[in-house]
């Protein structure tokens, strides 16, 4: 029982640690997909739409904090009754998005009447995010991730039973346990490195694990748990900080600086599907199936079984999923609605796109910046536009307001936001190709942009 109970600790500690730590690399891409969740149309909880990047940040917290606390038997009750929470929770939250149904409707109340809307389902839970699609190449769908949170769940339950029901539970270390726990651990979090393609894990756990064994060996008792708890939280928000006052520390997403937005257009492939509808006789209420694409199989010429049959629903089959572009909807349009994307993505020149998600919730302090940096790309025969999801009039007036030289184009939010986790940022592109990218606090000089487009 000893060593099983070894082995659920390092597996629940490790996967902890490794899924806060994805979710902490990006935690407005997490708050985004919570957002997703909360709105009215998936779980109808938009009042905590404004409270998402707390979430976000505290979810993120607490998988690490408590990855480590059951891999050093901190504070257990607490520690397990919190983990069996969470993935309950996790669960649930799979569950309700592998079951969504894409076809159904919600009630909504519009100037005092009664309208049905569409359901909003969340194709991707957000659990390892776009470390999945970065590293292996795509997400986990959310059965998948149902199942995952399911074995998981296997392996929390004995952890939870020992620390509470079981006399004495679980204690702190002992010098057995650090001996078998700790590398072990460390192990897990290495294969995990392995499968994400980024070694920072590893050695985030590592220093984590460095501060639990100094402080163990400096204070003993109830304080070294707490101690400990509050190093790794500590720890944790220093790496949250810094990916949110910058941009995330190892960028998985479609737009990563060396990724070819045309080269992974021209990847995609459409899917090959078979559609049938299913017709009913108005007569007999007998009900006919016939092939609709790719080709027709039903009598649709035949004006008299036409009027005597109506379309009952549609049936899809897949037979080949095909490769969906992360960058299908990267469309740029400029103010008199003309298509410029193709000749973005060709030029040869440098292009910087100052990105302005939306302008009323732009930040205004690295604009000086900002403006120092497109006036000389200007004067350096580079291309510059701004490129937002906000209407013409309102950008026009932030434009000037700001004395800005450039145009604005439009984009799909959406695509913004994946873009870059910056509200303004800056993105370099040459011949289609993210040459570099650039927080708002970290706007680059010319000379800068200019080593990163060699």
């Amino acid at each position: 029982m000893r060593y099983f109970l070894w082995f659920c600790r390092i597996l629940v500690g490790a996967t902890f640690i490794v899924s806060g730590l994805v979710k902490a690399n990006d935690p407005l891409g997490f708050s985004y997909k919570l957002e997703e969740y909360f709105a009215e149309s998936a779980l109808n909880l938009p009042f905590l739409e404004p409270a998402a990047l707390f979430l976000a940040i505290l979810a993120c917290l607490g998988e690490v904090v408590l990855g480590f606390a059951v891999l050093v038997g901190g504070r257990m009750k607490l520690a397990t009754a919190c983990i069996l929470g969470l993935t309950l929770f996790f669960g649930w939250l799979t569950a309700y998005t592998a079951t969504c149904d894409p076809q159904g409707k919600y009630e909504a109340i519009v100037n005092g009447v009664t309208e049905l809307h569409d359901v909003t389902c969340v194709t991707d839970c957000g659990c390892f995010g776009d470390a999945m699609k970065g590293s292996l190449g795509r997400s986990l769908t959310p059965w998948e991730s149902f199942y995952k949170d399911l074995i998981l769940l296997i392996f929390v339950l004995p952890v939870f039973f020992v620390s509470w029901f079981r006399k004495p539970g679980i204690a702190f270390n002992s010098a057995t346990d650090d001996k078998v726990l700790l590398p072990g651990g460390l192990l897990l979090v290495a294969i995990w490195s392995w499968v994400f393609g980024w070694s920072f894990f590893l050695w985030f756990t590592v220093v984590g694990i460095a501060g639990y064994l100094l402080i163990k060996r400096s204070i003993q008792g109830v304080k070294a748990e707490w101690i400990t708890a509050l190093w790794v939280t500590l720890l944790t928000i220093g790496f949250i900080y810094y990916c949110y006052a910058h941009l995330p520390l190892k960028d998985y997403r479609a737009y990563a600086v060396g990724k070819s937005i045309p080269e992974q257009m021209k990847a995609a492939k459409a899917p090959t599907l078979e559609v049938y509808g299913i017709y009913k006789d108005k007569a007999t209420n007998e009900e006919q199936e016939f092939m609709l694409q790719p080709r027709i199989e039903y009598p649709w010429q035949d004006s008299i079984w036409m009027s005597n049959h109506e379309f009952v629903r549609q049936r899809k089959v897949v037979l080949d999923p095909g490769t969906p572009s992360q960058v299908q909807d990267f469309r740029l349009t400029d103010k008199d609605g003309v298509d410029i994307t193709d000749d973005v993505l060709a030029e040869p020149t440098p292009v910087l796109l100052v990105v302005v998600k939306t302008i009323g919730e732009a930040s205004t302090g690295c604009l000086p910046k900002i403006k120092e940096l497109t006036d000389a790309a200007y004067s350096n025969g580079w291309y510059v536009y701004g490129a937002t999801a906000t209407g013409s009039d309102e950008t026009e007036a932030f434009r000037h307001e700001h004395q800005l030289a450039f145009d604005f184009v439009t984009c799909d939010e959406i695509t913004l936001k994946t873009m870059i986790r910056s509200n303004p940022g800056v993105v370099l592109l040459k011949e289609g190709r993210v040459m570099g990218q650039w927080h708002c606090n970290d706007v680059p000089t010319l000379e800068e942009a200019k080593k990163a487009a060699e």
